[in-house]
């Protein structure tokens, strides 16, 4: 009884052994990399994309970030310079900062004198130019939240074209593997394609919300100058 135990021990063991072999030989146990080849060409312009996600919310996150810092004693500052006369002061202060905000305080400093319809009207040019600096790229952020899925849809047409043609060619000899080559195809790139997709879906609306706070500060902070500038007349 004792051996008829051991031998059941050992063939179930061997047993194990053969099939994690196996397993291991059939590329079931298959990495990430490997998967992705899967996916054939397509899997290219699906990875560009990312590429390009990546790099467009990193460049425009970092500069809506440094774009959204108002120092508020620097505006105090140019308002007692303002006050006191001391226009080229609060000039020179104003261009000392490298941000959206303080150039369109700039560009209202060198309108002083100037009717207040001016002077709003040329904040504003600025603004303008500041928010589409700050825009860039988003556009096509969101051709890449769109795009990338509909890729990946069409490498899962092609990747079923392919299954069935080789089941047409095959007749009566159809084979599982025969087809894995197809569906691997239609399988991972829909799933490549929806992964980027939803990525930069989120990283667009991300940067979309960011960039309206800084619109935000930067109309309240140019509406204090302007009513700095009727102060005088009260």
């Amino acid at each position: 009884m004792l051996n008829f135990f051991l031998l059941q021990v050992s063939t179930s063991t061997e047993g194990a052994d053969m099939v994690a072999q196996a397993a291991q030989q059939d590329g079931i146990v298959t990495r990430f990399f490997d998967l992705a080849l899967k996916g054939g060409w397509i899997m290219i312009p699906i990875l560009a994309l990312s590429l390009i996600a990546v790099f467009i919310f990193i460049d425009r996150y970092l500069a809506v970030k440094k774009a959204g810092k108002v120092d508020n004693s620097m505006l105090e500052r140019v308002k007692d310079y303002i006050l006191q006369g001391k226009i080229d002061a609060a000039l020179t202060l104003a261009r000392s900062q490298d941000t959206p905000t303080a150039r369109m305080i700039e560009k209202g400093i060198t309108r002083i004198g100037r009717p207040m319809s001016d002077v709003n009207s040329a904040i504003e040019m600025v603004g303008n130019l500041e928010i589409s600096k700050l825009e860039k790229g988003l556009p096509v952020l969101a051709s890449v939240a769109g795009g990338a899925p509909m890729i990946g849809f069409l490498g899962t047409v092609i990747g079923m074209i392919q299954a069935f043609y080789d089941m047409a060619n095959a007749g009566n000899n159809i084979d599982v593997t025969l087809l894995s080559s197809g569906i691997y195809q239609a399988m991972v790139t829909t799933v490549a394609g929806l992964t980027v997709g939803i990525i930069a879906y989120f990283a667009y609306n991300i940067l979309v919300s960011n960039v309206e706070k800084v619109i935000f500060k930067m109309e309240a902070a140019t509406s204090d100058f302007l009513d700095l500038l009727n102060e005088p007349a009260k």
